[in-house]
C-alpha cells in the first residue's frame, strides 16, 4: 500500500490533481479513409521547413515515428507582453533544434516551481512514412490550467495505429494563464478578456493551420481534443466566437462545461494577490489591497507586472477541481460568451466526449479527508462512498449534462462513451483501489505512458486490455479521418440524442474487449435520491462527506443545493 500511496501521489502532482503543498500523502464520412491531393511540401525526413524557418527533428526507431519538439509558435509572452495576446515567433536563426523539448509553463510542483515564462511552443509526432494529408490530432494537457505539460501524453506509441500526426501544445498557466484583473484593461477585447491560455490555444491552432502541410498534415483536418482541464478548454472553444473554423472536430477526454463568472473571479484573484501587496509595503492591510486590486489604477498594472512569474505561480494552488479557488475560463462576452454555455452559437463539429466510471477516485483519496493514508475498515469504506457517488456526479457532468445543454444548439453529432475498464475485472489487481480513473483512456492510447503505467502496470498488461487499447484506437482513427468512429468489426456507435440519450459502453475483462451501447436513465437528482438512501457509513460520516469532500466541485451545484452546502466563493 506505501508503494500505492507514494506512486499516487506522484501521479496527482504531475496531473495537476492535488497541489504541491500535498505531503506525502465537418468532413464527408467515406467508407474508406481517403487521402486529400494537394502540392505539399513535406518530403520524408527529420528537416522541414516551417513560415519562421528550418526545424529539425529525429526519429524514433523504436516506434517508427519522426518527432520534433519544442517548436515555438508565438514570442516569449515576458516584460511587456506578459498578459498579452500571443504574437508572432521571431524567424529562426539558422535550423531550429526541434530534438528536444521546449519549456514548460512556469508552475509550482512537488519540487518547487518549476518551468519558465518561455514556454509557447508545441511538440509534433507523426509515421515515418511518405504519406501527406495525413489528419492532425490536436491535444491539451490537463492539470486544472495551472500546472501540466506538452508531454502528458507523447505519440510516438500510436501515431502509427491511428495513420495521424499528433501535435501537443504548451500553453501559459495559473495567474499568468487566466487574470480578470481590471487593472490589466488594455483597450483590446481579446487581453481584456483574460483568458490568455484561450488565446495561446487559438494562436497554436493558427501555426498549425499555416504549417502542418510541411510535416505532412491536412490543415482543413484538424480534430482538437484535451485531457481534464484540457477536456474542458476543448468544450470551451466549442462555445468561443474565436475558435470558429479553426478546426474540424473535438474529443473531450473528460471535460465538462465550466466557465467562471468574470466579476467574481477578480475577487479570489484579488483576495490572492493581497498578500504580496501587504508583504511588498504597498498597503497596511490585506483589505486595503484586496480593494485596491480590484481598481483600475495605473499603479496597480505596474506592480502586477513587478511581480516574479515564480511568486504569482504558487498563488490558488491546490484548487482539487474547485473553480471557486483558481477561476478560469471566464465569460467576458468576446473570448467567451456572456451567457455561458447557454450560447446558441457553438462551433459545431463531430464531438466525442468520454468519462471514465470512477472519475473521482484520485480526487478522494488526495482529499484532507482522507489525506492519502492507509484506509482502516472504517475509513476505506467512507473512501468507497466518496468515490461511488463523487464518480456518478463527475461522470454526468463529463458528458451527458453537455450533451443535454449543447443538443438544441448544436448542429454536428454527439458521441459519448463511458469506460469502465477496472470495474470489469474479477480478481484484485492494482486498479481494485482506483477502478475506471481520471485518465484511465491514457495507458490504452499511450502505451509509453510511465505516470499511470508506474501504478497500473498489471492491469494494462492483460490481454483484454490489449484488445481494448486498439478498438479504441481504430474507433479515434476511424474518427479522425472519416468523422464518424465507426468501421467494420467494431461495435455500431450512435450518436447521442433527446431522445436515445445512450453512451458507448467500452471495456474489457482479463481477456476480452467489450463494446456496447447503454442508454443513459440517471441525472444527479437520481444520484442525490441514491446518496439518501445509502446506509454503508454512519450518518455524521456522511454528513461531512458531503459538506467537505464532494462539495464545491465542479459536478457539484445540484448536490450543494440540494444539503444547503456553503458557497466556497469569495463574498
Amino acid at each position: 500500500m506505501k508503494r500505492v500511496v507514494k506512486y499516487l501521489l506522484a501521479l496527482m502532482l504531475a496531473v495537476g490533481l492535488v497541489g504541491s503543498n500535498v505531503s506525502a500523502a465537418s468532413l464527408n464520412s467515406t467508407n474508406e479513409r481517403t487521402q486529400v491531393s494537394s502540392s505539399q511540401s513535406y518530403k520524408k525526413g527529420i528537416t522541414q521547413e516551417t513560415t519562421y524557418g528550418n526545424v529539425k527533428g529525429y526519429v524514433n526507431v523504436e516506434e517508427n515515428a519522426l518527432v520534433w519538439k519544442g517548436i515555438p509558435y508565438a514570442k516569449a509572452p515576458v516584460e511587456d507582453l506578459r498578459w498579452k495576446a500571443p504574437e508572432d515567433p521571431s524567424p529562426f536563426e539558422g535550423t531550429f533544434d526541434a530534438t528536444k523539448p521546449g519549456n514548460i509553463a512556469i508552475q509550482s510542483s512537488a519540487q518547487g516551481i518549476i518551468g519558465s515564462e518561455d514556454s509557447l511552443n508545441i511538440d509534433i509526432y507523426r509515421p515515418n512514412t511518405n504519406k501527406k494529408n495525413l489528419p492532425v490530432l490536436f491535444f491539451i494537457h490537463g492539470g486544472n490550467n495551472q500546472t501540466g505539460t506538452a508531454q502528458e501524453i507523447t505519440g510516438e506509441a500510436f501515431v502509427n495505429d491511428l495513420d495521424a500526426i499528433f501535435v501537443s501544445v504548451n500553453y501559459r498557466l495559473g495567474p499568468l494563464g487566466f487574470n480578470p484583473l481590471p487593472a490589466l484593461n488594455t483597450g483590446n477585447d481579446l487581453e481584456d478578456s483574460g483568458n490568455y491560455t484561450l488565446l495561446d490555444i487559438a494562436k497554436s491552432l493558427d501555426w498549425v493551420k499555416e504549417n502542418i502541410k510541411s510535416f505532412g498534415g491536412n490543415p482543413n483536418n484538424v480534430t482538437i481534443s484535451g485531457f481534464s482541464a484540457g477536456g474542458r478548454d476543448v468544450m470551451a472553444a466549442l462555445a468561443s466566437p474565436i475558435f470558429e473554423g479553426k478546426f474540424q472536430k473535438a474529443i473531450a477526454f473528460s471535460g465538462g462545461m465550466t466557465m467562471a463568472d468574470q466579476n467574481d473571479s477578480v475577487k479570489v484573484f484579488a483576495k490572492a494577490i493581497a498578500p504580496l501587496v501587504v508583504q511588498d509595503g504597498k498597503k497596511s492591510t490585506e483589505e486595503e489591497a484586496y480593494q485596491w486590486l480590484q481598481t483600475d489604477d495605473e499603479e496597480v498594472r505596474k506592480y502586477l507586472y513587478s511581480l516574479s512569474a515564480e511568486r504569482l505561480s504558487r498563488l490558488m494552488s491546490n484548487a482539487a477541481i474547485r473553480m471557486s479557488v483558481f477561476p478560469h475560463l471566464y465569460n467576458d462576452g468576446v473570448v467567451l460568451p456572456k451567457e455561458k454555455f447557454d450560447t446558441k452559437n457553438y462551433n459545431s463539429v463531430p464531438l466525442i466526449m468520454l468519462t471514465g466510471a470512477s472519475e473521482f477516485s484520485f480526487f478522494a483519496y488526495g482529499d484532507p479527508y482522507f489525506a492519502g493514508s492507509v484506509l482502516d475498515k472504517t475509513k476505506y469504506a467512507e473512501y468507497v462512498f466518496a468515490k461511488k457517488f463523487g464518480s456518478k456526479l463527475y461522470g454526468l457532468f463529463n458528458t451527458q449534462e453537455s450533451a443535454e445543454k449543447m443538443y438544441d444548439n448544436y448542429k454536428a453529432p454527439i458521441y459519448t462513451v463511458e469506460m469502465p475498464f477496472g470495474e470489469e475485472l474479477t480478481k484484485t489487481t492494482d486498479m481494485s483501489l482506483f477502478g475506471s480513473f481520471h485518465g484511465v483512456f491514457v495507458p490504452l492510447l499511450d502505451s509509453n505512458n510511465k505516470t499511470y503505467l508506474s501504478m497500473m502496470k498489471e492491469s494494462y498488461s492483460l490481454e483484454g486490455a490489449k484488445e481494448l487499447s486498439s478498438q479504441f484506437k481504430e474507433y479515434l482513427a476511424n474518427f479522425l479521418h472519416k468523422g464518424t468512429p465507426n468501421g467494420k468489426k467494431l461495435t455500431e456507435w450512435n450518436p447521442w440524442t433527446k431522445k436515445k440519450p445512450a453512451s458507448l459502453i467500452l471495456t474489457a475483462n482479463e481477456t476480452n474487449a467489450i463494446a456496447k451501447m447503454s442508454r443513459v436513465s440517471t441525472n444527479k437528482i437520481d444520484v442525490i435520491d441514491e446518496i439518501e438512501k445509502d446506509t454503508s457509513i454512519s450518518s455524521e460520516a456522511k454528513k461531512k462527506i458531503i459538506s467537505e469532500v464532494l462539495n464545491g466541485r465542479w459536478f457539484s451545484a445540484e448536490l450543494d443545493e440540494y444539503y444547503g452546502n456553503k458557497s466556497l466563493w469569495v463574498e
